[in-house]
């Protein structure tokens, strides 16, 4: 049921963005970016305290700063950044996390920046499954947008000559 109800928020999510075409990567984030009035940056996590964290959204002060996995194909590292675009897209809260945590990731972080973080204790939660079908969905869209679609076989003889 909690999947059903994930596909519907997803989907319903996806439309109201009303995405240009061609979709790409960059053409969301300037979306998000437009529509929340913050800028996105996009970087390499350097230093997780652990290998298990493969993308994670902070708010710092006015911007938001989204890490992904180091060594994370292109593939993955999309979707991964697609993933956290959802959570922004879905209005997911953040909560308030501390200059020590943050300082884990930005080591250039002073104690006044107000710092923010989507912290995920349970990845098979309502949030988390909606935000992986809405990250489906966006890469699908980009997918889309760049491979034309296959050809089909007009009739019978174009198949068997």
């Amino acid at each position: 049921m909690i999947y059903v109800a994930a596909r519907a928020r997803a989907q319903e999510a996806e439309e109201s963005l009303n995405l240009p075409d061609p979709v790409s990567l960059g053409s969301i984030q300037r979306h998000l970016e437009e529509l929340r009035g913050r800028t996105i940056k996009i970087a390499p996590m350097e230093g997780a305290p652990t290998d298990t964290v493969c993308g994670l959204w902070f708010g710092v002060n006015d911007m938001d700063v989204i890490l992904h996995a180091p060594g994370a194909s292109a593939v993955h590292r999309q979707q991964i950044i697609l993933h956290e675009f959802a959570h922004m897209i879905l209005r997911h809260e953040q909560e308030r996390v501390s200059p020590e945590y943050a300082q884990t990731f930005f080591s250039e972080v002073d104690g006044e920046s107000v710092i923010t973080a989507l912290k995920r204790s349970d990845f098979l939660n309502e949030f988390e499954i909606t935000a992986e079908i809405l990250a489906d969905r966006l890469a699908a869209r980009i997918r889309r947008s760049y491979v034309p679609p296959a050809r089909q076989p007009a009739n019978f003889g174009e198949v068997f000559g």
